[in-house]
């Protein structure tokens, strides 16, 4: 009997990783166990100690451990699998997560124990693009904001006085901080409404730049010259802060800035005096510093920010996929194929500590295992 733990939340409910896993694979031999947490009704934060902890985590580690039991096969979005939750489960061979990265598993302690962890790349690039796209219209044109003014009362007419009138995408240039999948399908919406694209990553492909029609280009070049910047890079060391208080001088004055990425690409700390001087002259963030921001943040009280609470990926479509290519990687690890999105690589390579995928026969149920709500 093998036995797979399906840990959902608010927004890829467990029902829908066993839908998608038994699309994939026999259920038959398979014995499930449920955990359902809050996210994101409730927040993500930290979650374990030391080098051990993971972040942007959903539940407890005694909740994980008390729903794996036996399981030796988890799909996951949000669940904490630290240091700690992959050392007291000796039968997990496999983690499955429903987003594009899995911070919320000690890969370390996963690599060292032989256990595949997949991700899901891709599965909200759609999502994210649109969202982005429906920032810098917003900030542009100040949708958002004169929407909230006229349910105050206020008839702001002196947006359309040419000295507050805003700007056109059409023939705008407008500068991408990332080109990954999110950046490049920004990119083919903005030049379908007329922009001239600057991009700024060191890993693009020269090639497919070329093809898509935008120009590769240095940091603190795109900076000069866009009229808007959209952030779309990863986290890492050297992208932490990549735009900060020496690098947004740059910017042309009333330039709009954009970021639906990650709070950590940006500097929260000189916007609100850009704001202030006029430098920038809007500001949409769907990702922050701190999140949720606290009542006293200074952004709250700056002119022309527009502010969402981290929705860029947020469809139904996004769960719907991110699910299906979770269940599709679960579905190859047990049929033992080759995984395709393996985000440490090196456990398929040494093998780790634990033994073989244990299968046999079963019927099936889903069961509920404890420290979580039933799906």
């Amino acid at each position: 009997m093998t036995t797979v733990l399906i840990s959902g939340d608010d927004f890829i409910a467990p029902e829908l990783f066993f839908t998608a896993l038994r699309a994939e694979v026999p259920t038959a031999g398979l014995d499930f166990r449920t955990l359902r947490t809050r996210w994101p009704n409730e927040p993500f934060g930290p979650v374990g100690t030391g080098d051990g902890s993971v972040k942007e985590a959903s539940g407890t580690e005694d909740q994980v451990l008390e729903a794996l039991g036996d399981a030796s096969v988890a799909l996951t979005q949000m669940a904490p699998f630290t240091a700690r939750v992959i050392r007291e489960a000796p039968h997990l061979r496999f983690i499955g997560v429903a987003r594009g990265g899995p911070v919320n598993v000690d890969l370390a302690a996963a690599t060292a124990a032989g256990i595949p962890v997949t991700f899901t790349p891709g599965r909200n690039a759609a999502a994210a693009a649109e969202f982005a796209v429906g920032l810098i219209l917003a900030a542009m044109r100040r949708i958002a904001l004169s929407d909230s003014e006229l349910k105050k009362g206020m008839w702001r007419g002196d947006y359309y006085a040419y000295d507050n009138a805003g700007l056109e995408i059409d023939g705008a240039t407008i500068g991408l901080v990332g080109y990954g999948a999110i950046g490049a399908i920004v990119a083919r919406v903005l030049r379908a409404f007329g922009a001239h694209v600057l991009v700024s990553d060191p890993y693009a492909d020269p090639v497919k730049a070329a093809g898509d029609g935008v120009e590769l280009t240095g940091l603190d070049d795109l900076l000069r010259r866009s009229t808007v910047v959209s952030l779309h890079a990863r986290v890492t060391p050297e992208t932490r802060h990549i735009l900060n208080a020496d690098n947004l001088k740059l910017l042309p004055e009333g330039a709009v800035l954009v970021n639906s990425a990650r709070g950590d690409l940006l500097d929260y700390a000189p916007l609100p005096g850009l704001l202030e001087s006029g430098r920038l002259g809007a500001l949409a963030l769907d990702v922050y510093d701190i999140e949720p921001p606290p009542s006293d943040w200074p952004l709250h009280r700056a002119p022309n920010v527009i502010t969402t609470p981290h929705l860029a990926g947020a469809t139904r479509q996004t769960a719907d996929r991110a699910a299906a290519i979770t269940a599709a990687e679960a579905g190859r690890f047990l049929r033992g194929e080759p995984l395709r999105h393996v985000a440490n690589t090196e456990a398929l390579a040494t093998g780790g500590t634990r033994g073989p995928l244990a299968t046999g026969d079963g019927d099936g149920t889903p069961t509920t295992g404890g420290g979580g709500a039933s799906s």
